[in-house]
């Protein structure tokens, strides 16, 4: 099973989780796919996804989901994996989350939705309280990083995610031009190839 989080601002209709998702479909994985529009509260967005991991466990008992995270979605994923033991892919992400949002707060459209939404200083705060300032299982990550990401510090990450598998790439962007590339490789660390 793979969990997919977007990033902030996004939604399951992105561009990697759509692509990710028809891949899956294309191999008999349809069910084996989960991405839904996580709530703008950290602490909202945690609890959601904590109900689908337990959710994945007992449908799939045989191999625990593996999260896909997608800037925020990877802050998120972070937290995530360290608190239930699990695989995790980081795609160009948020690693002071709280520090990087804060140039965002007050009313925001969902790239993809165009709802508007409040990013509050108490939403930062919930933030504040999942930070994982360094990973315990570095076994458990992949770092997909791209070198050109105009929103977040790549090295950043490259170091928050020392120990743990990365692909660092020249160029691209924070949405991570080259996804499609990846899609067999992130199907085969999920143990579903």
């Amino acid at each position: 099973m793979i969990i997919y989080l977007h990033g902030f601002r996004s939604a399951p209709a992105s561009i990697k989780a759509t692509a990710l998702q028809r891949h899956m479909a294309g191999r008999g994985l349809a069910d084996r796919f989960w991405c839904e529009q996580l709530p703008v509260s950290p602490a909202a967005a945690i609890a959601r996804i904590e109900d689908e991991i337990a959710r994945a466990r007992a449908a799939f008992p045989e191999r625990a989901p593996t999260l896909v995270g997608s800037s925020l979605g990877g802050y998120y994923a972070t937290w995530l994996a360290e608190r239930h033991d699990l695989r995790a892919v980081l795609v160009n992400p948020a690693v002071l989350a709280a520090l990087s949002l804060e140039p965002w707060l007050g009313w925001q459209d969902n790239l993809y939705t165009g709802e508007r939404f409040e990013l509050t200083r108490a939403h930062l705060d919930e933030l504040r309280a999942i930070e994982v300032p360094h990973i315990s299982r570095p076994h458990n990550f992949w770092l997909l990083a791209e070198t050109g990401d105009e929103v977040l510090d790549y090295r950043d990450a490259v170091a928050r995610y020392a120990g743990a598998r990365q692909t660092v790439l020249q160029g691209g962007d924070h949405g991570f031009s080259r996804w499609n590339d990846y899609l067999d490789d992130i199907l085969g660390f999920a143990g579903l190839q």
